[in-house]
């Protein structure tokens, strides 16, 4: 039997949005989308929150899911998350005594994934046996429309020979949105989580809402208020 880990990193102390990860929008948390997502989804063993604060533990605990305590030293602002990864491997490991094959990492500041999405990244992990990354179309904010700005405040086009082409006309690329991760055991225990060679799970622009700052968040209020959400 395969066995899953699904990990919801909650670190504490972000300066965009204070307490972020607990922020309330349409009467759920940004983590409780997380964990709502998680348990609408097949084939995961084990869900986990990894945190270094308390009050994000005790909503996994309310949820009957695993709490695991994140150090104080691989919670600071610079810290990777693969780091939170292999300490949260190694302690739900410990506590549940199972063996993992695959991790799915599940970050609350991209809230709008469901179980179904969440399955189907699982089926592309065991279609093409490489790491999965959730991806949205980029369109009108196509790196074709980007710039540098020189010395002198002249804008240099990141992308020259394509930069005067029309929307349409454009080449297809796509941004990782941030939603979801599925990747190896291997990947976790050596920090490999985001490597050049991953397998593609397209998600609509319209579920692409990533939260870094207040306006994100006015942004998913009135995305929930429009929309019937269903896990």
């Amino acid at each position: 039997m395969t066995e899953v880990l699904a990990l919801i990193p909650a670190r504490a102390g972000s300066k965009g949005v204070p307490g972020k990860n607990l922020r309330k929008v349409a009467g759920l948390s940004l983590i409780e989308y997380a964990i709502k997502a998680a348990q609408a989804a097949e084939n995961l063993t084990t869900i986990a929150v990894t945190s270094d604060d308390a009050v994000a533990l005790a909503e996994a605990t309310r949820h009957g899911i695993l709490a695991l305590k994140r150090s104080e030293g691989i919670s600071e602002d610079a810290s990777p998350v693969t780091l939170a990864v292999q300490q949260a491997l190694e302690q739900a490991e410990q506590i549940t005594g199972k063996h993992y094959d695959i991790v799915v990492l599940l970050q609350p500041t991209a809230p709008l994934r469901t179980g179904a999405d969440i399955e189907a990244a699982l089926a592309l992990y065991e279609k093409h046996g490489k790491a999965v990354c959730s991806v949205s179309r980029c369109d009108d904010n196509h790196p074709a429309r980007m710039y540098r700005i020189e010395d002198d405040q002249s804008l240099s086009p990141l992308l020259p020979d394509i930069a005067v082409l029309r929307r349409q006309d454009l080449p297809p690329v796509y941004l990782r949105n941030g939603a979801l991760y599925v990747f190896g055991r291997a990947d976790a225990v050596n920090g490999t989580i985001i490597k050049d060679d991953m397998t593609a799970y397209v998600m609509p622009n319209s579920t692409a809402i990533n939260i870094d700052n207040e306006l994100d968040l006015l942004v998913l209020e009135a995305f929930m208020a429009r929309n019937t959400w269903t896990f």
